[in-house]
């Protein structure tokens, strides 16, 4: 029963999270990328996980985390969208890594020509009114990229082992 609810509650509920709170503050915070850690090493315990697997996925997370940091460092990408997409391939696994990759970037690229677009048009003096709206509007405001990879990470999830798993 714990293990049914972590799988289908904790990973959704985290990343819809994450994205909300990059869309609306720009950032993503340090407790999202550490909840999904310790709940995957929860979880792992949990549905017995060999050590061998548990591994893998802790090696394709490493991984994803040194790539993601090298784009950090040339600021393509913000902090927590690097541990985001870090935590997010340790749920998923090193069987996964390379479609949520190519989700993220596909689905980055339409999000970042939608933002384009959107700074391209005059924001109505009522929406202007919102903070996170005019952040989002501003020129020089970066992309909430949490967004494109909480998408990616949802539109991969299900064909992972722990949703394989489930006997719903």
């Amino acid at each position: 029963m714990i293990s049914e609810t972590i799988i289908l509650l904790l990973f959704p509920a985290l990343m819809a999270f994450a994205a909300c709170s990059d869309l609306v503050t720009m950032t993503i915070s340090n407790r999202v990328a550490l909840a999904l850690v310790i709940g995957f090493f929860v979880l792992a315990v949990v549905t017995g996980m060999s050590a061998a697997a548990i591994a893998s996925h802790v090696g394709a997370g490493l991984l994803v985390l040194v790539l993601a940091f090298l784009c950090f460092t040339q600021g393509w990408i913000g902090g927590g969208d690097a541990k985001l997409a870090a935590a997010s391939v340790l749920w998923l696994g090193p069987d996964h890594a390379m479609a949520y990759l190519i989700w993220a970037s596909l689905l980055g690229g339409v999000l970042t020509v939608i933002i384009l677009k959107f700074r391209l048009m005059p924001l109505p003096a009522a929406l202007a009114r919102q903070e996170w709206l005019a952040r989002l509007h501003r020129v020089d405001a970066g992309v909430p990229y949490g967004i494109a990879l909480a998408a990616a990470a949802l539109l991969v999830y299900p064909d992972t082992a722990f949703m394989q798993g489930l006997r719903l």
